[in-house]
């Protein structure tokens, strides 16, 4: 099994550690410890020091109750972030949903469109669908950023984040993109409550029926602190365990801030021969 990227075949039959590279002032997590060109690259370096097996660049913060840079402004965090980044040896992925962004790192050569809003701004899907070998990530979101988190509503989380994924899915699709382009996202904490995230994290096998593989991000969030009380900075220990619970749900791609410790256990998971690719 592999992820077919701009210049990187992605083997996945081991589970791969997707490090986190905020160029943002305001990210729930880190906002502000990486933005600038310099900042970004030394962690950038710093990730692979620990083990990341890919890259994730993001201009925007995503945070509940977080305002879009202007065009201008996500242009200016990421690109020069790209430029050197793809340099570094390994696959890099680039967290944008607008398409004259996702043009400007398509020219430098980024391996991979990771988008929150699963493409659907105008321009998007076309950009991606004409490039012929980036690969994409897709994700479900209910609502926007700023309001996501005020209301969430779903008759049935599993079966609703499923459908829509299935529809973007067809979409890609119908553009003329390859499965072996495309990753789907449950989008743990994007317009969901505590309730609708267990619900979904419980009930995750059933998107890998799907097709594509799962890539998942539960790092530092929300209802980690929820479930155990713990303030964004001490969440390491649940979010490594998310990570870990996920991928035995079935999920091929962890995204996470804290990648050496998350490194270290899905080395010792692999190990308890609990790695492998979920059986269909």
């Amino acid at each position: 099994m592999f992820w077919q990227t701009t210049r990187f075949q992605i083997a996945l039959d081991r589970p791969q550690v997707m490090g986190i590279v905020n160029v943002t002032p305001d990210s729930f997590s880190d906002g502000g410890s990486h933005a600038g060109e310099r900042a970004a690259l030394a962690h950038c370096e710093r990730l692979l020091a620990q083990g990341a097996d890919i890259l994730d660049i993001g201009g925007e913060s995503t945070r509940p109750g977080s305002q879009p840079p202007s065009l201008a402004e996500e242009l200016a965090r990421v690109v020069p972030v790209v430029r050197q980044a793809v340099r570094l040896g390994v696959p890099v992925s680039v967290d944008t949903s607008r398409p004259e962004v996702i043009d400007a790192v398509l020219s430098l050569d980024a391996d991979i469109i990771n988008d929150v809003r699963a493409l659907q701004l105008p321009g998007a899907l076309a950009r991606v669908a004409a490039h012929g070998s980036v690969g994409l990530c897709l994700m479900h979101m209910q609502g926007q950023p700023d309001t996501m988190q005020q209301r969430p509503t779903y008759t049935d989380v599993v079966a609703e984040v499923r459908d829509f994924l299935a529809q973007r899915l067809h979409a890609a699709r119908m553009a003329g993109i390859i499965d072996g382009r495309i990753m789907l996202d449950p989008g743990y904490g994007f317009g969901k409550s505590l309730e609708h995230n267990l619900a979904l994290w419980q009930g995750q096998a059933a998107l890998c029926d799907l097709g594509p593989p799962l890539l998942v991000g539960w790092s530092r969030k929300g209802t980690l602190g929820q479930l155990t009380g713990r303030p964004v900075g001490e969440r390491l220990v649940p979010s490594v365990a998310a990570a870990l619970a996920s991928i035995a749900r079935g999920a091929r791609i962890v995204r996470v801030h804290d990648v050496a410790a998350t490194v270290d256990a899905v080395k010792v998971w692999c190990a308890a021969g609990l790695g492998g690719p979920p059986a269909h």
